[in-house]
């Protein structure tokens, strides 16, 4: 029996928000993959300490602004935790069916901005194979980038979020269904001129990935989503990671639900700034069949939050994957490697530390958590958060269905993030010189 919400605080109880229906009994929503969890020993953890962990899920999930919520977690390689729980379909605002859809952790997501992670290393399998230089200029490959002096923007800026074009002028147009026509998107974006390049970070939220994606067809002769199938998903087995969906994938996506307060203003208003539309727009256009036949990768990508932690596994492990090999240690290096100081991002307006195609982690707290300078990966839209963090040997995707800014989450996801810094203690430094040198990245 689904109910509604449990408690709102009494000081809250005046704003409208919208949630999923959370069921008293929380097991009859939990989906574990038991056969694949290790004794959490194996993994130098804790059960109280794996227990933890998924008691945070648990809350987060039971505020209600997620409807469906995947984790997994691996430690020295080993899974130790790779669970669900809530609902892929039929349980969130608007959508409430008599027989919802569980979420299992084979239930395929959108990872929406975390896929300009996973699209940022064809560059730099690219520069590992010498048919391009980060340091070139991006028109050097794509003449019609250099338009309204952008010729001698790099391909390493327009990585790192310093390209000078965070948005395109829209002119009344409708930057959701621009997403759909590629074409007008790249002519919008190459007559438009650049903010000081070099300058400062401002997310690239949209743009960029458009451009990489031009890029890399450009220099290795093959369509995007090809190459990155041929070179990396093939290779790795990671069967569920694309962009965009066929149909029968796209019959198993985790439907994506606007939650949290009715504030829409004040959210839109960020939003517009960020990405150039209102949140229930975005929610509306990514679960339209058509967002998933084009290719956007900066943010359509799809997996499970099992590839997810896979593919970042690839990355501690200097870019093999059992014995498969995608990168080279040093091409996985350059890619995590900070570029320029700390600073307050100005798109996202908060401060962020970047990499070349990576939001990094800080210390006392950063994006993945407390005491997490040496993480890297990207967050998704809105709480999708995909990392690696070397300092304790860990791979963790946590893909949430809830589309929020502003709700009752907030507390929870907090110490979520604070128990897996907390519950996964950081290697001595003997034994991450030692990790290190085995994945050949010293």
């Amino acid at each position: 029996m689904l109910t509604a919400v449990r408690r709102v605080p009494d000081a809250m109880r005046s704003l409208v928000i919208e949630a999923a229906r959370v069921p008293y009994d929380l097991a009859t929503v939990t989906t574990i993959a038991r056969r694949d969890e290790c004794d959490p020993a194996e993994a130098g953890m804790t059960r109280s300490g794996v227990d933890a962990i998924w008691r945070s899920v648990e809350r987060v999930y039971a505020s209600g602004m997620h409807p469906g919520i995947s984790l997994v977690l691996r430690r020295h390689g080993r899974v130790v935790l790779k669970r669900a729980i809530g609902h892929a379909r039929g349980n969130g605002p608007g959508d409430y069916a008599r027989d919802p859809v569980l979420m299992t952790p084979d239930t395929p997501v959108c990872i929406y901005s975390a896929s300009k992670a996973i699209a940022a290393m064809a560059v730099h399998l690219l520069s590992e194979r010498k048919a391009l230089s980060l340091l070139d200029p991006v028109s050097h490959y794509v003449p019609a980038f250099g338009q309204n002096g952008k010729r001698d923007i790099t391909i390493y800026q327009l990585l790192c979020h310093k390209a000078g074009i965070p948005a395109v002028p829209l002119a009344g147009l409708d930057v959701a269904e621009l997403l759909l026509d590629r074409k007008e998107m790249l002519r919008l974006i190459y007559r438009t001129a650049p903010d000081r390049p070099g300058r400062h970070h401002a997310y690239h939220a949209l743009t960029a990935g458009f451009v990489i994606a031009d890029l890399v067809e450009k220099v290795a002769g093959e369509e995007f989503r090809g190459f990155m199938r041929r070179n990396v998903f093939a290779p790795l087995r990671l069967s569920s990671l694309d962009f965009g969906a066929d149909a029968a994938t796209f019959a198993r996506l985790a439907r994506s639900y606007a939650c949290g307060f009715r504030i829409d203003a004040p959210v839109d208003r960020y939003l517009r700034h960020a990405i150039g539309t209102t949140l229930r727009h975005a929610v509306e256009l990514s679960n339209d069949p058509r967002y998933y036949q084009a290719v956007i990768p900066a943010g359509n990508g799809v997996a499970t939050a099992d590839d997810c932690s896979r593919f970042f596994q690839c990355l501690l492990n200097g870019g093999r994957l059992g014995r498969a090999r995608a990168f080279q240690p040093l091409t996985v290096r350059r890619a995590v490697a900070e570029v320029g100081k700390p600073e307050i991002d100005r798109t996202l307006l908060v401060p962020l530390r970047y990499s070349a195609g990576m939001m990094l982690g800080a210390s006392p707290w950063g994006v993945f958590g407390p005491n997490t300078s040496r993480a890297y990966g990207h967050l998704g839209f809105a709480n999708n958060f995909v990392w690696a963090d070397p300092e304790r040997d860990i791979s963790v995707a946590f893909l949430a269905t809830g589309k929020v800014l502003l709700g009752l989450h907030v507390p929870h996801l907090a110490a979520l993030l604070r128990n897996v810094s907390r519950h996964c203690p950081p290697l001595s430094i003997q034994e991450q010189d030692a990790r290190l040198a085995a994945a050949g990245m010293l």
